[in-house]
């Protein structure tokens, strides 16, 4: 049996907070292509922070944590609706949206 070839690069617009712009050379918003691991499977949304940390080193730390869950004071939406897992799907062309949450007294 041939071994599954990985899809073609998919692209997703990706929307950055404030807090992580320090990161994108303060970019707000940056598109990026993700590849799906294996051909006919969906993108994940690991694969896309993967993609991220490969471009902008350091900011897939910011998102999730060693045990490779979503940190607790960030919220990921993909296409508005918000994704509580990294294997979440991210569909060709979906908008990911990062967001940090904010503290205070």
């Amino acid at each position: 049996m041939p071994a599954l070839q990985p899809s073609r690069p998919l692209p997703v617009q990706v929307r950055i907070p404030g807090l992580l712009r320090s990161y994108t050379d303060g970019a707000d918003r940056v598109e990026i292509d993700v590849r799906a691991a294996a051909a006919g499977d969906a993108p994940r949304l690991a694969e896309g922070l993967a993609v991220l940390e490969a471009r902008f080193p350091g900011l897939r730390f910011r998102i999730i944590d060693e045990q490779g869950r979503i940190r607790p004071h960030i919220k990921l939406f993909v296409d508005g609706v918000q994704a509580r897992d990294p294997g979440a799907a991210l569909p060709a062309g979906a908008e990911l949206m990062i967001v940090g949450a904010l503290s205070g007294g």
